[in-house]
């Protein structure tokens, strides 16, 4: 779940993001505060907006917002109090985390891009990497699908070039990290760094 507000640009709304799914078609649904946005084919809540937002909670921050067990309680109690029956799953570990690239193979169909398995911790991720330095035996950083990336692009599911990829092995610069170099490649850690913890690097 991500959430966003950015109460000098569109008001006092809280954007709240349930899935990275994008649908063909979308449904949008108002009851009171809430706005519900739907899958048009499944009518799955993908996301919602919540208006009015100061008038439930208080939220510091511009942006992205870091979602918190407080946070979350509060978001639920603002459903119900606009009588919306949607029980919240709410995922409290890190989207950022260190990776081990475990396998490097080469792209059947592109020159340029490697299939690589990260192990991440509780699971191996398969993720295409383009990166001309990425090789097996390598601590790297792993934006999982979910990750808002300091752009404010959204880590999805993806398919490259017809192989699937979910995560995205990051650069210093995609991580926006203090003195980043300009040159093109993936953040290398040091080995001493524990697989599946979360990076602790400044997004």
């Amino acid at each position: 779940m991500n959430i966003f507000y950015n109460p000098e640009g569109v008001g006092d709304v809280l954007f709240v993001q349930l899935t990275t799914e994008r649908p063909a078609a979308i449904i949008v649904e108002r009851k009171n505060n809430v706005a519900l946005i739907k899958n048009e084919e499944t009518e799955t809540v993908i996301a919602f907006n919540l208006f009015d937002a100061s008038s439930y909670f208080t939220v510091s921050t511009v942006g992205q917002v870091e979602l918190t067990e407080e946070l979350g309680e509060q978001i639920q109690e603002a459903l119900v109090k606009n009588d919306i029956a949607l029980e919240l799953e709410l995922d409290f570990t890190p989207k950022f985390v260190i990776g081990y690239v475990a396998e490097k193979e080469k792209h059947p169909n592109a020159d340029k891009l490697n299939i690589c398995q990260v192990d991440v911790g509780e699971e191996t991720l398969q993720i295409v990497c383009g990166a001309s330095n990425v090789e097996a035996g390598q601590k790297v950083v792993v934006a999982k699908v979910g990750a808002v990336m300091p752009s404010g692009m959204v880590i999805r599911d993806a398919e490259l070039r017809g192989v699937a990829s979910s995560g995205m092995i990051c650069s210093a610069k995609e991580l926006n990290l203090q003195d980043a170099p300009d040159a093109k490649g993936i953040l290398v850690l040091e080995d001493d760094k524990k697989v599946g913890e979360a990076f602790e690097g400044t997004l």
